[in-house]
């Protein structure tokens, strides 16, 4: 069910152009929130984004640049929110990258690169935006974890630790807005059904010699339960509902959406 509570707020999520993060632009723009979209892309990329949030009930959202696996970049993203369309009320920290190689051969760059996009750019949105919501005492920040913030996976060293990292971030600035109308939340999305996870498919059925129907099962069913993928409609419609009246007590959770994974 869509609500309308978020008319007149104003939301940026980051790594917006495709993916997990435009699935929740949009559910937010259908809400009511005027969105800002952020990620990098060429100018045909940007252009469908922008498109797809936009209609008859959301305006044209504005799109930001900027790298985040450069420090500046976090501050001079909220500050270009604040300075052209307004404070921030949402912030969903949604970009994200990742590497894989086992770990004695994981070089200190990728490491560093990974951390930088998956965690430090979320400490450095959430300590630019949070004065702002402390003193309206309205705001809502959502983290785009996942359950490998919960388990280790081979090879995915970087991936692992910021993931595990982004929940302890959340946790801290929920106890330290507890007594404010500040919430911050994480989500913890299993497989999900994008187009990067549609090419990687793509990549097994070719490997394996098998048609696109037989690995996509195999890949789902060898870690979720349900043997279902999570569609990003429904990570945004867990973002929409934390942005409600009735998730005002909801504090500090990482909440896993996986099929089950977690729960054997």
């Amino acid at each position: 069910m869509r609500h309308t509570s978020l008319n007149g707020r104003v939301a940026l999520v980051t790594g917006s152009t495709s993916g997990i993060g435009l699935a929740i632009a949009q559910r937010l723009a259908q809400d009511g929130a005027t969105v800002c979209l952020h990620g990098l892309g060429d100018d045909a990329q940007v252009e469908a984004a922008i498109a797809a949030v936009t209609s008859a009930t959301a305006p044209r959202p504005r799109h930001l640049g900027g790298n985040l696996a450069e420090p500046s970049a976090a501050a001079m993203l909220i500050d270009e929110v604040e300075k052209t369309v307004g404070s921030i009320d949402i912030l969903v920290n949604s970009a994200g990258i990742q590497y894989v190689s086992p770990i004695t051969e994981f070089s200190l760059e990728r490491w560093n690169a990974v951390l930088a996009v998956n965690l430090t750019a979320a400490f450095l949105t959430i300590q630019r935006a949070l004065p702002a919501m402390l003193e309206r005492n309205w705001g809502r920040i959502v983290n785009i974890s996942s359950v490998s913030g919960y388990r280790g996976v081979p090879e995915k060293a970087a991936y692992v630790a910021s993931k595990h990292g982004l929940l302890g971030l959340t946790k801290v600035v929920s106890s330290e807005t507890a007594r404010t109308g500040v919430t911050c939340n994480a989500v913890c999305p299993g497989w999900v059904l994008t187009p990067l996870v549609e090419r990687q498919i793509a990549d097994r059925a070719m490997r394996d010699g098998v048609d696109l129907a037989t690995a996509k099962s195999e890949l789902v069913s060898a870690s979720h339960p349900s043997g279902q993928f999570v569609k990003p409609e429904q990570v945004a419609g867990l973002v929409s509902f934390l942005c409600t009246p009735d998730a005002d007590e909801v504090r500090g959770v990482g909440w896993n959406m996986d099929g089950g994974r977690l729960a054997r």
